[in-house]
């Protein structure tokens, strides 16, 4: 009887030793394949984000693209830039005429308009780019 509680002992400890090596071999293939999803999944992440880097990108250019063709538009056809005929009359009468202004002369042609005139003079002026 002896002689059987030894065998059935001498199995049960290389059953046990033969378990504790394949659930060894199993945990370190684990931590193999839960590396490989990790990389697997850094890589998919890393390409969604080059694919919104790349709408990005484009939306930027298109922007870039539009807003040159606005200012080579604006450039080929500048806003219209005149004076209202009142103002070019009572200028001209004081000898202030075509192209930029110089401000004490035009301060000498306003000095007998209320301050509210004298605003909106310079004011069409300003916008008419005929001075700065």
């Amino acid at each position: 009887m002896e002689k059987e509680e030894r065998g059935i002992a001498e199995r049960l400890e290389a059953a046990t030793e033969l378990l504790e090596r394949t659930l060894g071999w199993i945990e370190e293939r684990q931590g193999v394949l839960s590396g490989e999803v990790e990389r697997i999944s850094a890589t998919v992440e890393q390409s969604r984000r080059e694919t919104e880097l790349a709408e990005k990108l484009v939306a930027a250019e298109r922007e870039l693209s539009e807003l040159k063709a606005g200012a080579a538009q604006n450039a080929l056809n500048p806003l219209r830039r005149t004076l209202p005929s009142t103002t070019s009359e009572m200028l001209a009468k004081h000898g202030i005429g075509e192209g930029p202004v110089d401000v004490r002369t035009l301060d000498a042609a306003l000095s007998g308009l209320s301050l509210e005139q004298r605003i909106a003079v310079k004011s069409q002026l300003l916008r008419a780019g005929a001075i700065a």
